[in-house]
């Protein structure tokens, strides 16, 4: 397997004729690992494999008719396991793709990674990546080695998505099971199915199927090269923000040990509309006052968090996520705070727009 970091052409690629070839969109895939890259002792284990360790020349290679869609180019930046996923990492990903897409030699991006984290790395880069071409993010719930891999056609429509001129200006997409969706709406439902990912508040955007492309809607909420973040704006280091939960006799425990070690922020995965257990309001409420931000969400899997408003969330400094879950929340928060937003009216302002 290629080491991260390289890139190559693929063989099979090239198998087209130079004038025809020359007319197909130019697509880069950048490979992360995953279970798109794992591979098991046999075809009927899709559970205890390795995840990440098929190179992204074995990926495309198991794929010819790629060569039919768009000439590929190939690239292992990481090989990794993506419940591992790092924010070193999302900062040298989102880094590469912007560098990419700055080339006349690029017209789109396709991404392979996990599913563990895809939504919120998906996430991440629609809010930082400054182009407006496409970007899809791919994946598998089966490995490589499995009986019906359904990663070899993820990445086959994927590449089409990337290449179709419906998908400039949508900001980061996701294709998976032949849907195509937004990387804002997008979640993982399922631990096993093939259909694990959905968009349960909004829907899917579109579809892919056999080399054709639909959308049915486009995406409205500002992104990529309309919103004021960069992962340049990092600079020394991510803000610290954590994510807790809400529960049945829930203690403040975990918010006065979080607050004790330095967060900037916290996302509260709170129950119904972001609703807080009384002892972990009150240790929320003592760290808003210390300058932490409280982003309430909701361990819901659909709707939105609606604000309090004077009763509550005002009196309190918090802000309300609407239908972002928490770990999309943390991935906003975090960026909006290396962006200078720091005060509540401020950082509402962030989430009712992005």
């Amino acid at each position: 397997m290629a080491a991260p970091g390289t890139s190559l052409t693929i063989a099979a690629m090239n198998t087209l004729t130079s004038s025809s070839a020359s007319t197909l969109p130019r697509v880069a895939v950048l490979a992360t690992g995953g279970t798109i890259a794992g591979a098991a002792p046999d075809a009927t284990n899709t559970s205890g494999y390795q995840a990440g360790v098929v190179g992204v020349g074995q990926l495309l290679a198991a794929v010819p008719s790629l060569a039919t869609v768009a000439n590929v180019q190939a690239e292992q930046v990481a090989s990794v396991d993506s419940k591992d996923m790092t924010l070193a990492l999302w900062a040298t990903l989102a880094r590469r793709v912007n560098d990419l897409l700055a080339s006349d030699t690029v017209d789109g991006i396709v991404i392979t990674h996990g599913t563990d984290t895809l939504e919120e790395t998906a996430y991440l880069l629609h809010l930082s990546v400054k182009s407006d071409k496409p970007v899809v993010l791919t994946a598998a719930m089966r490995p490589s080695s499995a009986l019906s891999a359904d990663g070899p056609l993820n990445l086959l429509n994927a590449v089409t998505v990337a290449g179709n001129a419906q998908a400039k200006g949508q900001g980061v997409l996701v294709a998976f099971n032949n849907r195509i969706h937004s990387a804002r709406d997008v979640v993982k439902t399922s631990t096993y199915a093939v259909d694990a990912f959905q968009s349960p508040e909004m829907g899917a955007l579109g579809w892919v199927q056999d080399g054709r492309v639909e959308f049915q809607r486009r995406v409205v909420r500002p992104h990529t090269t309309a919103t004021p973040f960069s992962i340049d704006s990092i600079g020394a280091g991510w803000p610290a923000v954590d994510i807790i939960a809400s529960y049945a006799g829930a203690s403040r425990i975990a918010v006065d040990a979080l607050v004790a070690a330095g967060v900037r922020g916290l996302v509260v995965a709170g129950t119904g509309n972001g609703s807080i257990h009384a002892s972990v309001q009150t240790a929320l409420a003592d760290a808003a006052a210390k300058g932490v931000a409280i982003v309430r969400s909701s361990r819901v899997g659909s709707g939105h968090v609606m604000r309090n408003g004077a009763a509550s969330d005002d009196a309190l400094g918090f802000v309300t996520a609407g239908a972002l879950n928490p770990y999309k929340a943390r991935v906003l928060l975090m960026l909006a705070l290396a962006a200078g937003h720091t005060t509540p009216v401020a950082l509402q302002q962030v989430f009712d727009t992005y």
